[in-house]
Order: C-alpha cells, then sequence, then structure tokens
C-alpha cells in the first residue's frame, strides 16, 4: 500500500426528513445564496423544503446551472455574490449544481486575476473559498463529499477540473426520497458514473491493499443489485438508500488512498462532452470499456481479479474469462439505459479525430496509471468504440 493523506472533513446528514436539519447546519446570521438547476426542484418539493427550512435566514437565489456547468453561467453567480454581499452558498441539485457552487465558492474570493485560472491550475491558485453546504437531489458524482469540480467554458469548448481542500462542503444533506421523480435516465446515468468512479481507483495494478480493493467490490456489486431496481421500483426507500450511499462513497476519497488510480476514461469522456454535449455517464460508458479491451495486458491482474470477484468468472482462459467480465460490465450499463457505443450517440469515426485533436490540445497525452496512454492510443481506443 503506497502512503496517503486523507482528509474528508464533510458533515452527512442522511434520511428521510433531513432537509429540515438546514436550519440548524447553515449559520443563523448567513446571507445565503441558494444554488440551483433547471427548476426541477420546483416540481418535486425540494424547493419548497428548503425555503421551509431557511425561513428564518436571508436568502438569495440564482438558478439555471447547467448539466455540464458553464464558466460564463457561475461567473453570473459570482457577480451577484458581490453584489449582494453574501457569505454562505447552499447548493441545491446534482453533482453538476454542486461542482458549480465550487467553482463559485472560489472564484468569489479570487483576488489574483481571471478565474478561470483557478481551473487551468487545477485549484493550485485557490487560497481562501466562501463555505458552503449542499443538498442533494441526484446520487451519481460524489460531489456532496469530496473536493472536485468540472467546469466548461462554453466559448471555447473547453472543460477542466480543479480540486482543492478549500471546497469541500460543510455539509451535505442526503435524502433518498427526494429522488423517486428522477427520470430513468437520470438515474441509469448516476448508477453509471459511481460505478466507473469505483472502476478509475479499483481498476489497475495490485498495491497490496485488500481492503480498498473489497470496498470497491463491494460498492460495484452494490450498485449491479441495486441499480436495476431503482428503475424498477422508483419509491423503494431502501434501494434508493443503497445507491445514494454508494454513489457518495465512490468518490469520497475513501476507496482511493494508498492505491493507484488511472481517470483516463475521465480525461477522455470529458472531451466527447465538452465538443458534443453527451452526459457525463454516456461518455464513460462508451470509452470505459474500449479501455479495458486495449489495456487489458498491464490491467490483467487486476481484470482477473473483477472478473473473480465481482462477476463469479473462474473457468476458461485468463483472455476469454477478461472479455467475458468487460462484456458483462457493458451489458450493466446497457440494462441501466446507457448506451455504450459512439455510434450509439449517432457520432461517428470524425468524433475520434476531434477527440484526439481536443486531448492533444490540452495535453492529456500521458494518461492513466503508468501515464502510457497517448493520444494515439486514446485514438485506437476510441475506434474500438464506434
Amino acid at each position: 500500500m503506497h502512503n496517503f493523506d486523507f482528509y474528508n472533513p464533510t458533515h452527512i446528514l442522511f434520511g428521510q426528513g433531513q432537509i429540515a436539519q438546514l436550519a440548524k447546519v447553515v449559520p443563523a446570521q448567513a446571507r445565503v445564496l441558494m444554488l440551483y438547476g433547471g427548476g426541477s426542484i420546483k416540481q418535486n418539493g425540494v424547493y419548497d423544503q428548503v425555503k421551509q427550512a431557511l425561513s428564518g435566514h436571508t436568502v438569495r437565489e440564482f438558478g439555471g446551472i447547467e448539466p455540464n456547468p458553464s464558466y460564463e453561467t457561475l461567473m453570473r453567480a459570482v457577480a451577484l455574490i458581490k453584489q449582494e454581499n453574501v457569505d454562505f452558498l447552499l447548493a441545491v441539485g446534482g453533482g453538476s449544481v454542486i461542482d458549480g457552487t465550487k467553482f463559485i465558492a472560489a472564484a468569489a474570493v479570487f483576488e489574483d486575476g481571471d478565474p478561470w485560472q483557478i481551473l487551468e491550475k487545477g485549484g493550485k491558485l485557490v487560497k481562501a473559498a466562501l463555505p458552503f453546504g449542499s443538498v442533494l437531489t441526484l446520487p451519481a458524482t460524489g460531489s456532496e463529499m469530496n473536493s472536485a469540480s468540472v467546469i466548461t467554458r462554453s466559448a471555447t469548448q473547453d472543460k477542466l477540473a480543479f480540486a482543492s481542500r478549500l471546497v469541500y462542503p460543510k455539509f451535505s444533506i442526503l435524502d433518498p426520497a427526494v429522488t423517486y421523480t428522477l427520470p430513468a435516465r437520470q438515474v441509469g446515468n448516476g448508477v453509471v458514473d459511481a460505478f466507473v468512479h469505483v472502476m478509475e481507483q479499483y481498476m489497475t495494478y495490485p498495491a497490496d491493499a485488500p481492503l480498498q480493493d473489497r470496498f470497491a467490490e463491494g460498492l460495484l456489486l452494490t450498485l449491479i443489485e441495486e441499480g436495476p431496481k431503482a428503475l424498477a421500483q422508483p419509491d423503494n426507500y431502501a434501494v434508493r438508500a443503497n445507491v445514494m450511499w454508494s454513489a457518495t462513497l465512490a468518490l469520497n476519497g475513501l476507496i482511493g488512498v494508498g492505491v493507484p488510480q488511472d481517470w483516463a476514461t475521465h480525461m477522455v469522456g470529458h472531451e466527447l462532452t465538452a465538443l458534443y454535449n453527451l452526459d457525463h455517464a454516456q461518455t464513460l460508458a462508451v470509452v470505459l470499456p474500449s479501455m479495458l479491451r486495449v489495456r487489458k495486458d498491464s490491467k490483467r491482474a487486476k481484470l482477473l481479479q473483477f472478473a473473480e470477484r465481482v462477476w463469479n468468472l473462474r473457468d476458461g482462459d485468463e483472455d476469454s474469462r477478461i472479455e467475458a467480465a468487460i462484456a458483462r460490465m457493458q451489458a450493466f450499463f446497457e440494462q441501466m439505459g446507457v448506451k455504450t457505443t459512439l455510434s450509439g450517440y449517432g457520432l461517428d469515426r470524425g468524433a475520434v479525430d476531434a477527440v484526439v485533436e481536443a486531448l492533444i490540445k490540452h495535453q492529456l497525452v500521458q494518461l492513466g496509471e503508468h501515464r502510457d496512454v497517448t493520444a494515439e492510443l486514446s485514438r485506437t481506443i476510441l475506434e474500438q468504440a464506434l
């Protein structure tokens, strides 16, 4: 196991009715800016619950944060914060709203030039941030309990990430009941997103970290078992609770401590989203199966472990077990309603060229746990995903 430095200060309030706790966890004298997306929280009752809980607070609102939050939109929120002297942020929504709020929290107090530099430097320039909390409505990204954020600049189609210990949520409220009304597409996307987050931290090479491996495998098995139930039984509280907590644990840092991590699938997927506006999970479902097939030799030991422990595949030669495991994973993504080929989203070989050009532009040509995923290898991976 590698040395590690694990830190996660986020206070989690989990369960039905926990939105009412906002009155206790948001500072009484705070000037609050409530941030949300397209307005679904006004249809599913979450908006009313939040407003009721904060009825004794000073609250301003900013809506319209996109599924892939744009720098341009977020900077309008920064301007509002300065105009209204806001000193506490509350993200109410899914991972995109929370990601956007992290950037807003840092950008609102950034004094070293253009806040886009926060993203260009990966968060290294962040010296301060406004405090914020979140009310999660869509389990998927784990953003409610981590310090990372991904933002798109619409004008240039650049999609960049940053991380800073200063942008962990102070608290996050997770009420599985608010997910009952999610569209099937978002449920499927969320399960696939969480699954791939686990794989990016698990599917590398052995590092004498059996506990992390078994944590990861437990999450994968739970998502495989509970994901289809979430589609079939939308108002099953126990199922929704298991999916929600799995998605949080998939990327709160715990399973990734002391082990190598990959993230090449995410980097390639980000370019697909930026160029073609595919859902984040859709890009992951396209890229990961091909990524594993092309890189199966360097990942052989963990792929065989994945085949045995997650899919109960023990018979046949190594290559056949590896292929069967990847195929079962791909079938699971399809079962969740997420297509796994570029052609499934109407994209052809032209998209391969465009993504590779974008990877080169953003200097993403040494990806993966061994830094051996070059632009040409990414091309091969995408061609096999057609």
